[in-house]
């Protein structure tokens, strides 16, 4: 079993959670896809926003909310959504952990029944079968010493850098080799393989007719318009990807028409609904018409449905949003949400605190969870839609 780090739980692990750390390590060895169906109700219902971080401290955020059964797997009356993202996190003095981590923790979530864990994708896992989909470890090791030999996080040279990527073309900067895809190993990638083949990894989930799960959040020209049914809109995405996903060839880049488009060296950063944040955009800035972009104005938001997404923390979140975003101290751990009518936007810290049935609402799920505390990091309850209150702080009647 790996030794367990306190050093971010700051809490003594539980019996439960070393012996999911134990099966989490045996998961990654067998790179096992569940494919059956527990069919049973699920009495707990919960979304969690994107799991970079270190493997002990993501069962720790679960163990602390009573989540964990003594078996070391999810509890059998739970039921969990993972919002995409489940690699890359840390500095370089933590590559080798994160890189195994990041294959463990998705291991396990991927070993439990398909209708007791759902896998939204995100941007970082699809870079494994996008931009990395040609390298091997020892390949991207090469590209990533020579990266990190010129990356300047504030300037570096340009010249040096065409020179880099014309060795790599399927890679879109320095930043990306050296920070972003840091902790890439081959076997992640494989298990992605897998849980795509398998239809595990969905772009979306809905929960009725006015809730929609997703990494990043959809606009009104996916969506069909305002007032879409969830269902409808997730039905439509996934299909999507299945259909990609079938005539998808082994050793190419995996771009799934009308929503992902890979970074490469000739056109930079990858684009599409998995690496949308909303913006203010600057006075007099014309609307972008391009499905396959990377910021989105959030009055674009179809209205009447609200989504539950990752991708983007607090402190992004106020300096894309600018002046829409309430002046609070940046902050880790807890949901927030923007909320417009398609006119005005506003951004806080929290969860609505009414319905409004007519307004575009976004969920941020994405708490910055390598850095939180394990008792102050937030999960959405899918059942009442408000911050999931674990029974033990539940209040003594």
């Amino acid at each position: 079993m790996p030794a367990v780090s306190l050093a971010r739980t700051m809490h003594p692990p539980s019996l439960r959670l070393n012996r999911a750390l134990d099966l989490a390590c045996r998961d990654a060895r067998a790179l096992r896809v569940e494919t059956a169906l527990r069919g049973t109700p699920y009495r707990r219902r919960v979304a969690v926003g994107d799991p970079q971080a270190p493997l002990c401290q993501f069962l720790a955020i679960l163990d602390h909310h009573s989540l964990l059964g003594d078996d070391g797997r999810l509890a059998p009356d739970v039921q969990l959504v993972s919002l995409g993202d489940h690699f890359d996190w840390g500095d370089a003095s933590e590559r080798a952990t994160a890189a195994r981590d990041g294959l463990q923790l998705l291991a396990w979530l991927a070993a439990h029944p398909t209708d007791q864990v759902g896998l939204i994708l995100g941007n970082h896992d699809l870079a494994r079968v996008g931009e990395l989909c040609g390298f091997d470890d020892d390949a991207f090791a090469v590209a990533q010493r020579r990266a990190e030999a010129l990356y300047q996080p504030s300037a570096h040279d340009r010249r040096r850098e065409a020179a880099l990527l014309a060795d790599y073309p399927s890679l879109p900067s320095v930043e990306a080799i050296a920070r972003d895809f840091a902790c890439f190993r081959a076997a992640q990638r494989e298990l992605v393989t897998a849980l795509l083949r398998a239809g595990r990894f969905r772009v979306a989930l809905a929960e009725g007719a006015d809730l929609l799960l997703c990494h990043a959040g959809v606009t009104r020209d996916l969506s069909g318009g305002d007032h879409p049914d969830a269902r409808e809109v997730a039905a439509a995405l996934n299909a999507r990807l299945d259909a990609t996903v079938a005539v998808w060839q082994p050793g190419t880049a995996l771009v799934i028409p009308g929503l992902h488009q890979p970074g490469n060296a000739a056109e930079g950063a990858g684009r599409g609904i998995f690496f949308h944040r909303p913006v203010r955009p600057s006075e007099g800035a014309a609307p972008s018409a391009r499905t396959l972009r990377r910021r989105f104005d959030p009055r674009h938001l179809p209205l009447g449905l609200t989504q539950v997404i990752g991708h983007t923390r607090d402190f992004k979140c106020r300096q894309l949003l600018k002046e829409w975003a309430e002046p609070l101290p940046v902050t880790g751990g807890c949901l927030r949400h923007l909320r417009t009518d398609g006119q005005a936007v506003r951004y806080t810290l929290g969860l609505p605190q009414d319905e409004q049935p007519e307004a575009a609402t976004l969920i941020f799920a994405d708490g910055g969870m390598a850095a939180a505390a394990v008792d102050a990091f937030e999960l959405f309850d899918l059942d009442r839609r408000r911050v999931f209150v674990p029974p033990h702080a539940l209040p003594v009647r």
